[in-house]
C-alpha cells in the first residue's frame, strides 16, 4: 500500500523565528556596514519578540568596557558605558550564558541607576552573550514583554540563536575589515618603499669618490645616505639612521634627508648643517624619536675633507693596512637643542690615498657566522675586501651579513668615502669563468690604448694578463668550482702595475714553476710566457681573507 507523504507544518511562531534568523543572516553576509546592519536587526528582534526595548552591547578592546552601539525603544542610551563586572549585562558575558531576569527588583546585579537617568521603568530583561567559542564580544539586551508579560523559554532559545548568528557575522566582518586593512597598509608600505629609494641618490660610475647601499630590514627603512654635488666641485654626503622601525621612522628619515638635501647647497660645512636640522626637528617636536647623522663634505681635487658627527657609529679611516676610529662628535639630532646652540663641531681629514667608512648600527649588529660583528668585526669584514672596486665591496660586505636575502635585525646602510686622485686605472671583479676573459683583455687593452702604447707592447701585455686570468679559471678554483677575481691596473714612476687577486685557496708560490721549454707537450708554460713578457711577476701577501695576489709589473716610460 502506497502511502503520500505530506510535508510537515511548522508552528507559525516556530516559522517566523526561523525567517527572522535567516533574514538576519542573509543581512550580515550582505552587510558593509556591520554594527548598521545590527542596529536594524536589533529592531526586528525587539518587534518581533515583542521588547519594549532593546540595547546593543560590544566590547571595547582598549578600554575593556562594555558600550552601547544601538538601542531601541524611548530611551536613547546609545554610548552608555559600563564598567567591567557591573549590571545583568556583564554577567551574561562573563558566564557566556543567556540570563532571564522576570523580575528586576529581586535580582541584586541590577542597575537602577539607568532607569533613575532615562525614567524608563525596567521590569524584566532577557540578555544573550554576543561569542564565538571562547571569544566574548558583547550582548543583546531586551527589556519587558509589551502587555506586561514575561519573557519565557522560548525567548531563551530564540535570542540564543540570534546571537551567536550576530555574533558569528560580527567576526567575520571584523576579520574582513582587517584583512583589507591589512592589505591597505601593504600596500600603502610598498607605495612608501617606491619613494624612499627613489630619494636615494643615483649609482655612479665605479671610479667616483663616494658610494652608498642601503639595505631595509622591513618594506620601509630609517636610514638613508645621500651625495649632493656642490657648485664649487665639492661634494657634501650625509649618513642617518633613525631611532625606532616602521613608518614613523620613515617619515622623520625622509624628513631629515630633506632637509640635508634643501641646507646642503646653503650653508657652509656639515656643523652648520646639523645645528640646522636639530633646530628644526626641535622646533617641530618628533615624538620622542631622535636621529643619529654624520654630515662632510670631500674636496675631490685634494682628498681633504670636513666631518661633522651627531651620535653616529663612529667612521673608520682606513690607509693602508691601518684603521682608525673618528670618535669626535656630538649627541643624537633632537635630543638636547642647546648642545647644537653653538654649532657642531668639525674634523678635518686628509684621506692621502684611504678610504672612509661610514655605517650605520645595523652593521656593527648585524651577524656572520652566528655572531654579532661589533665594532672589530666590522674592521676585519672591511678589510679582507679592501682591494675590491667599492661597489663591489659594499655588495660583498651585504652579502656576508645578508647571505641570499636573509632577513636582517636592523637596516642596514653604508657609505664609502675614497681619495679618488691615485685611483687605479682600472679596478673591477670579474667572475672567475671563461666567458670573462674576453671582458678583461677588452678592458685592459682599452687602457693601454688610452696609454698610447706600441700596439705590440700593449698586445704582449694583454697576452701575459689573460694567461693569468686563465690560470685563476683553471687551476686556482679548478674545474666546477666558481669565485671572484679582481683586477686592477695602476701607474706607477712609469711603470705599470697590473694586481690580480683571487679568494680561492692559497697557493705555495715555490711550487709554481715554468715547465722547461724542451719538454714539448701541451700547456704549462702560462707562467714561463708572464715572466718573459712582463718585468717582474711574483705572489705578494694578499690581503686578510683573500686567497692569492699576483702582481705583474712592466716598465712603460724610459728610466
Amino acid at each position: 500500500m502506497h502511502v503520500e507523504e505530506k510535508p510537515v507544518a511548522l508552528p507559525a511562531t516556530l516559522a517566523d523565528d526561523l525567517d527572522l534568523i535567516a533574514e538576519m543572516t542573509g543581512d550580515f553576509a550582505r552587510s558593509r556596514n556591520i554594527e548598521e546592519t545590527l542596529r536594524l536587526g536589533l529592531e526586528h528582534i525587539a518587534t518581533r519578540m515583542d521588547a519594549e526595548a532593546a540595547s546593543l552591547f560590544l566590547m571595547e578592546a582598549d578600554s575593556g568596557e562594555l558600550v552601547c552601539r544601538a538601542c531601541f525603544g524611548p530611551a536613547d542610551v546609545a554610548g552608555l558605558r559600563l564598567p567591567h563586572g557591573q549590571g545583568i549585562v556583564w554577567r551574561s558575558v562573563l558566564r557566556n550564558s543567556t540570563e532571564l531576569v522576570r523580575d528586576t527588583g529581586d535580582d541584586p546585579d541590577f542597575a537602577f541607576r539607568v532607569d533613575t537617568r532615562t525614567g524608563f521603568v525596567t521590569r524584566s530583561i532577557l540578555c544573550a552573550p554576543l561569542a564565538v567559542r571562547d571569544e566574548r564580544l558583547g550582548a543583546i539586551e531586551l527589556f519587558n514583554k509589551t502587555g506586561g508579560g514575561s519573557f519565557d523559554g522560548d525567548d531563551v532559545r530564540v535570542l540564543r540563536a540570534l546571537a551567536a548568528s550576530a555574533a558569528l557575522a560580527l567576526i567575520n566582518a571584523r576579520q574582513a575589515a582587517a584583512m583589507a586593512e591589512r592589505q591597505a597598509l601593504s600596500r600603502e608600505l610598498a607605495l612608501a618603499a617606491d619613494i624612499q629609494r627613489a630619494m636615494l641618490p643615483q649609482a655612479r660610475p665605479a671610479e667616483f669618490p663616494i658610494h652608498g647601499i642601503n639595505l631595509p630590514a622591513r618594506g620601509v627603512s630609517g636610514d638613508f645616505f645621500d651625495i649632493v654635488e656642490l657648485k664649487d666641485g665639492r661634494l657634501a654626503f650625509a649618513i642617518a639612521d633613525v631611532s625606532g622601525k616602521g613608518m614613523n621612522a620613515a617619515l622623520l628619515m625622509a624628513k631629515t634627508a630633506s632637509l640635508f638635501r634643501c641646507l646642503a647647497k646653503r650653508l657652509d660645512g656639515p656643523g652648520a648643517l646639523l645645528s640646522a636640522i636639530d633646530a628644526e626637528l626641535a622646533e617641530t617636536g618628533s615624538a620622542g624619536m631622535f636621529v643619529t647623522m654624520i654630515a662632510g663634505t670631500l674636496d675631490p681635487a685634494t682628498g681633504r675633507l670636513r666631518l661633522a658627527n651627531a651620535g653616529h657609529e663612529p667612521p673608520l679611516l682606513c690607509c693602508g693596512a691601518r684603521m682608525v676610529r673618528i670618535d669626535e662628535g656630538l649627541p643624537p639630532l633632537g635630543v638636547i637643542p642647546e648642545m647644537f646652540a653653538a654649532g657642531c663641531p668639525e674634523s678635518e681629514i686628509d684621506l692621502d690615498g684611504g678610504t672612509l667608512y661610514l655605517f650605520t648600527d645595523g652593521l656593527t649588529e648585524a651577524e656572520a657566522g652566528g655572531r654579532m660583528l661589533g665594532a672589530a668585526g666590522v674592521e676585519r669584514l672591511l678589510a679582507r675586501h679592501r682591494l675590491r672596486p667599492a661597489p663591489d665591496r659594499l655588495r660583498a660586505v651585504v652579502a656576508e651579513v645578508a647571505p641570499d636575502g636573509a632577513v636582517l635585525k636592523d637596516d642596514l646602510t653604508m657609505l664609502v668615502v675614497e681619495d679618488c686622485r691615485r685611483a687605479p686605472l682600472l679596478r673591477r671583479l670579474y667572475p672567475a669563468r671563461p666567458e670573462s676573459l674576453a671582458l678583461v683583455r677588452r678592458a685592459v687593452a682599452g687602457i693601454l690604448e688610452g696609454l698610447g702604447l706600441p700596439a705590440e707592447i700593449a698586445g704582449d701585455i694583454v697576452l701575459a694578463v689573460d694567461e693569468a686570468c686563465q690560470n685563476v679559471v683553471r687551476h686556482a678554483y679548478g674545474p666546477g668550482n666558481s669565485g671572484d677575481m679582481v683586477v686592477e691596473v695602476r701607474r706607477e714612476s712609469g711603470r705599470l702595475a697590473v694586481d690580480l687577486l683571487d679568494f680561492a685557496a692559497p697557493v705555495d708560490p715555490s711550487r709554481v714553476v715554468s715547465r722547461d721549454l724542451d719538454d714539448v707537450r701541451p700547456g704549462g708554460l702560462g707562467i714561463h710566457l708572464i715572466r718573459t713578457i712582463m718585468d717582474h711577476a711574483e705572489f705578494v701577501t694578499p690581503p686578510r681573507g683573500a686567497g692569492n695576489l699576483l702582481r705583474m709589473t712592466k716598465r712603460i716610460e724610459p728610466s
